[in-house]
């Protein structure tokens, strides 16, 4: 729920409070009383009906949802319901967390977490192919990125979003900084600037 969200729905309950009490004398004429007549015919109608018309039809209910749940492949227009999801590549899910990189933590942890891979694909090429941990310090030889860039490279291939929480009593403050904040140009240009370079 975003902070707007959240002022919306205070404001709306507390009108709903300040309203409450002065039309109290309407709302049940107008709303108490007619539901409590339509239960009161429900009820009616509930009991003037024997029971096993009621157990007959839970028993009907429950076979037609038994039916479906072990059927789902089948429509009523005898096609296949296809319940497998579209796989996506990784330009094309790089592309999209970008897109939803102002919606929170996730998504730029998300464009973080790929571009620090690719900056360890980088350097693993420098050391012609030599394994490499993924918890190393990205370091090597003529790799001076700015310590924001590598903070935030780091952060992104060995940290987790889980590592920037958002408390919920921090909704109307203003949120901290970290180092997934960074402008995603600013770590894409130094790493086209390394594999441009001739180092790789």
């Amino acid at each position: 729920m975003t902070r707007r969200n959240l002022a919306a729905l205070i404001i709306i309950t507390v009108i709903a409070a300040l309203l409450a009490f002065p039309f109290r004398e309407a709302v049940y004429h107008l709303v108490v009383i007619p539901l409590a007549y339509v239960f009161w015919l429900l009820g009616l109608f509930y009991r003037s009906i024997d029971q096993s018309f009621w157990w007959i039809g839970i028993v009907l209910v429950t076979l037609l949802v038994l039916g479906i749940s072990l059927l789902p492949e089948i429509k009523p227009n005898g096609r296949k319901i296809d319940l497998q999801r579209e796989e996506r590549g990784g330009v094309e899910s790089l592309a999209r967390a970008l897109e939803k990189s102002n919606q929170g933590t996730y998504f730029k942890w998300m464009v973080a977490n790929r571009l620090g891979k690719l900056a360890h694909q980088l350097l693993s090429l420098r050391e012609h192919g030599k394994p490499r941990s993924l918890f190393a310090p990205l370091a090597g030889e003529g790799w001076e990125p700015p310590d924001e860039v590598r903070q935030y490279l780091e952060r992104g291939l060995q940290g987790s979003f889980a590592d920037f929480p958002i408390a919920r009593w921090d909704y109307f403050s203003q949120p901290k900084k970290n180092p997934l904040d960074l402008h995603v140009k600013e770590a894409v240009e130094f790493l086209e600037s390394q594999h441009l370079d001739g180092h790789v």
